[in-house]
């Protein structure tokens, strides 16, 4: 008698063992940013912002050097003082374009950074709720510095994270397409 309870009692413990066993996975960090559907967009239309904004500084830049050479031809029939002034002023407006330049860029720059840091955030909080929703214990990142050496067959779930989290970009689209479409 006594051995088969030590028998059920060893099966009991067994049995509470595995169902306390903890639910990990993990997902590969670099393939969530690069393929969620917000951040393709965002990067679409930044890109879109830097060629236009390379388009407005260089046909700045063409007439500056169109009036570089203005003065270039003219310089001749300049007089020392005439030439000096000129060269003084092609230089602080060579100057001041160089500054406008750099901080439009700087901007733009700051302003992608911005808004994909706070992507990031995003793809990361829908991970955690994603492993909530779903019982896991641990949803680990894995990335190009490969974090994650091993894992188990079936534990990467970055394809259906990465479904789930752009089926919710695309329903958040459309109802924010729906508000303004009623304003």
């Amino acid at each position: 008698m006594k051995k088969i309870a030590l028998v059920i009692f060893g099966a009991a413990i067994l049995t509470s063992c595995n169902q306390n066993q903890e639910k990990t996975a993990y997902v590969d960090n670099t393939v969530l940013i690069q393929d969620f559907k917000e951040m393709k967009e965002t990067e679409t239309r930044f890109n879109k912002r830097s060629e236009k904004l390379q388009k407005s500084l260089d046909s700045v830049a063409r007439a500056f050097q169109a009036e570089v050479q203005d003065y270039q031809s003219q310089s001749a029939s300049m007089s020392d003082a005439q030439r000096q002034e000129k060269e003084q002023q092609l230089m602080q407006k060579q100057q001041m374009l160089s500054r406008q330049q750099q901080m439009q860029s700087g901007q733009l720059r700051e302003e992608s950074d911005k808004i994909i840091d706070s992507l990031i955030t995003k793809v990361k909080d829908f991970v955690g709720d994603y492993g909530k929703e779903n019982g896991y214990t641990y949803i680990f990142g894995s990335n190009e510095s490969a974090n994650i050496m091993y894992a188990k067959e079936g534990k990467d779930i970055t394809d259906e994270v990465l479904k789930a989290l752009n089926e919710e970009y695309a329903g958040a689209e459309t109802t924010a397409e729906e508000t303004s479409t009623e304003e």
